[in-house]
């Protein structure tokens, strides 16, 4: 079943100034195995749409073989569904800051996901997250991924990620930590929200909820760009992409204790 995700997303940078900011939107859960019986529009022209084009595959069917691939390269081997939670287009534009592409046995356990992350220089890059020994990954599990992808110019290219899903019942949620080369926490996001179940009533009143979300988006990370700018904050050009362009997760997971920032939508 396709789903929509009204979601809250929050970005917080803890230091050398504190810049917090976040919004409300939504984002779409596809399964990639059902794309011909779909609510939104799909590899087609319309006001609202998905285009596998956007994840660098010719159709749905060819976009799981690429994360199944991408999952086995690292020794991963699923045969359950793979359902991808990103934005869609409205009015032909998107951009996608990270999509997840969650992935699952053929009993519906959690055992792996893979963030696509994009900056706006037109580059993205694949972090792989599963445990070493291929367990079912809990809504607890915290897994660490080396920072190797230029995103913001006001972040270095150094440092580690914690990465941190939960997706049970109608809720979602998705948190990525940055740790700098110090082991510093320097920022906190979280993206959360309320999964329905997709049809053009749910998909229409998104629409109208949060019109070109997608625009909005692009806005708010120049405009917050522009807010670091004026607080001083180091501009760092954008480097070559470092090679390889898919990472895993360095060590195996740490579990979650107290977890201070926000769990609701």
């Amino acid at each position: 079943m396709h789903q929509i995700i009204e979601t809250k997303v929050m970005h917080a940078r803890l230091f050398p100034k504190v810049n917090r900011f976040a919004y409300k939107g939504y984002y779409l859960a596809l399964n990639l195995d059902e794309m011909d019986d779909c609510p939104i529009a799909v590899n087609r022209v319309s006001f609202l749409s998905f285009h596998t084009k956007d994840h660098k595959a010719e159709n749905a069917l060819a976009l799981k073989e690429n994360i199944k691939k991408t999952l086995a390269a690292f020794d991963i081997h699923l045969d359950g569904k793979i359902i991808l939670v990103c934005m869609p287009r409205v009015a032909g534009y998107v951009f996608n800051p990270v999509s997840f592409f969650l992935c699952f046995d053929d009993q519906d356990q959690l055992h792996a996901y893979v963030a696509e992350v994009h900056n706006t220089f037109g580059e993205r890059h694949f972090y792989v997250c599963a445990h070493k020994d291929g367990r079912v990954i809990s809504d607890k599990d915290i897994l660490k991924g080396q920072k190797v992808f230029h995103v913001s110019p006001f972040l270095e290219r150094e440092g580690h990620y914690q990465f941190r899903i939960s997706y049970a019942g109608d809720s979602a949620g998705f948190w990525i930590d940055y740790y700098d080369a110090d082991g510093n926490k320097k920022l906190i996001t979280s993206l959360l929200g309320k999964r329905k179940p997709m049809s053009k009533k749910t998909l229409m009143m998104a629409g109208f909820k949060y019109p070109f979300i997608t625009l909005k988006t692009i806005l708010l990370i120049h405009w917050q760009a522009a807010k670091l700018w004026f607080k001083k904050i180091k501009f760092i050009p954008n480097p070559p992409q470092s090679d390889p362009k898919v990472t895993g997760t360095m060590d195996d997971a740490d579990r979650m204790k107290n977890d201070e920032r926000e769990t609701d939508a």
